[in-house]
């Protein structure tokens, strides 16, 4: 392969202009000109196809992958894809739900370390446990679990469907109540929102549990009529404390429509980045919070598994095909 990247003009110009409001041309010039030209020829002479999730830096969200969204868009879109290779910019049980979606193809994670607080709160071990101490009792597994979490759960879940998935599987089931696991704050924010007893399992997310009202009530002191949008693995007293609470493609959604003039979005920070490039005015008060295991995911990570094939997603036949099956379900719901 020829090993020399390189933009014409013309392209260069375009590509630049997707974060012209986010940095100066001389730091993408010098930090990320270079690695994206690597990485679009790369994807073209493996057939490669990049997913970005929304909390992705904005030279990798805008600058080289073809579909971007949430977990549930990414499940969605990561079927029956064409391509040779998928590569998931995004943490580790993201590419597990790619692979179980396409198992058929090569699907890379450019760090295998990028993992995540919640999904590792809970083993398969700690589901069986569950089941037995709740015999009959549905369980609801968020998209944000192990290959191994999801062969135990009955249907998955995102943020973006828990409210409709939630009443299935009650309603499946002929219950009042589920077992909503692992995100203790999303299955209790869900339960207020549908009246179905949740179950739940003490997992959080490190970046949303960090969010408190105090601190909401002081972002709307300094920044007096700020709409604050909330994602729901936030805590409760948080989503009370909020305007607006969703999905982060909810989120995309409300600030599209409503276009404040200002806005607080209580979620990773880079989100505020690429919503900040795609909705000029709108002013976003930035909460940095950042996820250190997204952030693991780089340019010269992504360049670099191009180049090696590395690392490929595996998961074991036996786990594969009842995880598959949780997943599926949901898509149907």
């Amino acid at each position: 392969m020829d090993n020399s990247p390189s933009l014409s003009p013309q392209e260069a110009d375009r590509l630049y202009s997707t974060v012209a409001r986010l940095m100066t041309r001389e730091h993408w010039d010098t930090h990320f000109r270079d690695d994206i030209a690597a990485i679009l020829r790369l994807k073209k002479e493996r057939n490669a196809v990049i997913l970005a999730h929304n909390y992705q830096t904005p030279e990798i969200f805008h600058c080289i992958s073809d579909i971007q969204g949430d977990s549930l868009a990414l499940a969605r879109k990561a079927q029956g894809l064409e391509a040779d290779v998928i590569l998931m910019a995004g943490v580790h049980f993201m590419a597990e739900t790619v692979k179980l979606l396409n198992p058929d193809k090569t699907v890379l994670i450019s760090d295998p370390k990028a993992g995540c607080s919640l999904a590792e709160s809970i083993t398969a071990e700690n589901v069986r446990a569950l089941k037995a101490q709740h015999p009959g009792v549905p369980v609801v597994t968020y998209v944000n679990s192990s290959a191994e979490v999801k062969a135990e759960t009955d249907i998955c879940c995102t943020s973006g469907n828990a409210k409709r998935v939630m009443k299935h599987a009650a309603e499946q089931a002929g219950t009042d109540s589920v077992i909503m696991i692992p995100d203790e704050f999303l299955a209790a924010n869900i339960s207020k929102e549908t009246g179905i007893k949740a179950i739940t399992w003490p997992g959080h997310c490190e970046v949303h549990e960090q969010f408190t009202p105090r601190q909401i009530k002081q972002y709307r002191v300094m920044h007096p009529g700020v709409v604050v949008v909330a994602h729901p693995e936030c805590p409760p007293p948080v989503i009370e404390a909020a305007d607006f609470s969703g999905s982060t493609a909810d989120m995309i959604n409300f600030i599209a429509q409503e276009k404040p003039e200002k806005a607080l979005l209580v979620t990773e920070c880079s989100m505020s980045d690429n919503l900040a490039q795609l909705n000029p005015g709108t002013e976003f008060v930035r909460p940095c919070n950042l996820c250190p295991h997204m952030k693991r995911i780089t340019l010269k990570g992504i360049r670099h598994a191009l180049e090696t094939m590395q690392t490929p997603v595996t998961i074991p036949p036996h786990l594969a095909e009842k995880a598959r099956a949780s997943v599926e379900r949901m898509l149907a719901v």
